[in-house]
């Protein structure tokens, strides 16, 4: 199964992201020269890893109760390649988890998409083309 994107530069370092009927905008941080409209694609990745932890985990607690809290925090490297070298993840579950809710949110956390595909990294092509850009895709 084939699934796509699409990501349009809006301005400076503003970019859109169009994917299954949503939007969201990409920016750099202020500090980094950019506008800081919206999260940069570095935390869209940690995010993106946190948020499939934090599906799987609500799966695993079931329907009774609440959904879990999830932190993550990461490093960049300090020299080039620029790269995110660490990442920790925390899932707080709800007061009165049982142990064995806990042992199953564990096994479904390493489910997660995500983290398997880091673990097991896709071949990533990047080509370039010149195109007519005003026209509609």
């Amino acid at each position: 199964m084939t699934n796509e994107l699409d990501v349009r530069w809006l301005d400076d370092d503003r970019h859109l992201i169009s994917v299954h009927g949503h939007q969201l905008i990409v920016d750099q941080p202020a500090s980094a020269g950019g506008g800081d409209a919206g999260p940069t694609p570095v935390e869209l990745f940690a995010a993106s890893l946190a948020s499939c932890v934090a599906h799987y985990a609500r799966r695993a607690l079931g329907t009774n109760g609440g959904g879990p809290s999830v932190h993550c925090t990461w490093t960049m490297s300090e020299v080039a390649p620029w790269r995110v070298t660490g990442i920790d993840i925390d899932v707080d579950l709800p007061l009165g988890t049982s142990p064995a809710r806990q042992a199953a949110v564990d096994r479904a956390t390493a489910h997660c998409t995500v983290h398997n595909t880091l673990k097991d990294p896709p071949a990533v092509r990047v080509h370039s083309a010149v195109h007519d850009l005003t026209a509609a895709r």
